[in-house]
């Protein structure tokens, strides 16, 4: 037997207001297109969305920090051409910007981005000018999903910055702001857009959201969420969007992990993974995209595209089938974790 997927099956997420949203089961997650690593051209980030978008995506995630602007004005020249009620967008707040000297500009991995650094405001009015000039860039009245971005430890340096950061959002007004934008139907969801689980917990713990971007802490060789997050989630009603399916590189064949060198432990696992997947004669990235599409918490899974190619691949390895036997074997040996959920068999 086999299990199966569709790329473009819909999951629809009903909000703590209500609302529907339909996921498709795979959506497009934009951080690339901020000329992630390298510069890229208007003209290939069109064909890039345009691949997407035929491949039958109809969500899309952003961010200011993408490129600084990029990325939305990117996907916005997509959205400008379609139909408003035909997809599902989101973006973020917490990071603001302002001019600078070339040498102060703090972009990170992303490439050739306008002369700008940012600096974290997650107070009532840095959230909602983020909010304005997200829309300003995306050329658009409004975003589906508005999550705020990186109050984690891995942005900002350990876990008591991340609490410090969580803290700020609820003292200075910024979840206040989100609400009051869902309140009054401006946004139909909010949430959290992080590279850890545990500031999604802690949210769950002191606030009302409705959705989760988890960044590279659900994938084929990590699996904590299932002993914390996830039963959190399913008891509150909250959704997850899955990101960085391929722990930004090395469950496609790249030689990185968590966007740094592959740490030794890492490498053995991902080995050992590879070496079982390839007994059954499935690629490692396929089986990847799979596991993490199977938990019933996930409503859309965002692998990051930076041209065509990579596009329609990732939309074509939902939709190649896998052999059940594949899963038993990797619970069997202990490579993924004993209670995680896998495609049903067709």
């Amino acid at each position: 037997m086999t299990s199966s997927l569709s790329s473009n099956a819909r999951r629809n997420f009903v909000t703590r207001k209500g609302r529907k949203l339909p996921f498709t089961l795979l959506g497009f997650g934009s951080a690339p297109l901020g000329n992630y690593l390298r510069p890229l051209s208007e003209s290939d980030c069109d064909a890039t969305l345009e691949a997407a978008w035929d491949s039958g995506m109809r969500y899309f995630d952003t961010a200011p920090f993408y490129g600084f602007g990029l990325s939305e004005t990117r996907v916005g020249r997509l959205l400008k051409k379609v139909d408003r009620k035909d997809y599902v967008i989101s973006t973020k707040v917490g990071r603001l910007f302002e001019p600078c000297a070339r040498e102060e500009v703090n972009s990170g991995f992303f490439i050739d981005t306008p002369q700008l650094r940012f600096y974290y405001d997650y107070s009532y009015d840095g959230v909602m000018r983020s909010y304005e000039e997200s829309l300003q860039r995306l050329g658009i009245d409004n975003v589906d999903i508005l999550y705020v971005h990186d109050v984690d430890a891995f942005c900002h340096g350990g876990r008591e910055a991340s609490e410090a950061a969580i803290r700020t959002l609820l003292d200075r007004g910024g979840w206040r702001a989100l609400t009051e934008l869902r309140d009054s139907g401006a946004v139909s969801a909010i949430g959290a857009g992080v590279n850890e689980w545990q500031p999604c917990a802690r949210l769950l713990e002191l606030a009302d959201p409705d959705l989760f971007l988890l960044a590279g802490r659900y994938t084929l060789l990590e699996q904590d969420p299932i002993d914390h997050l996830f039963p959190q989630c399913a008891a509150k009603g909250a959704g997850v969007v899955i990101g960085g399916p391929y722990n930004s590189g090395i469950l496609a064949g790249q030689p990185t992990y968590n966007y740094a060198e592959i740490p030794a432990e890492i490498a053995e696992r991902a080995r050992a993974i590879d070496a079982m997947c390839r007994a059954h004669g499935v690629p490692i990235i396929r089986a990847a995209l799979h596991f993490v599409a199977a938990h019933p918490v996930v409503v859309s899974v965002i692998p990051g595209g930076q041209n065509v190619q990579e596009t329609r691949q990732n939309a074509g390895l939902l939709n190649e089938s896998i052999p059940a036997a594949l899963w038993a074997d990797l619970k069997a040996k202990r490579l993924i974790h004993p209670q995680s959920p896998t495609p049903a068999c067709a």
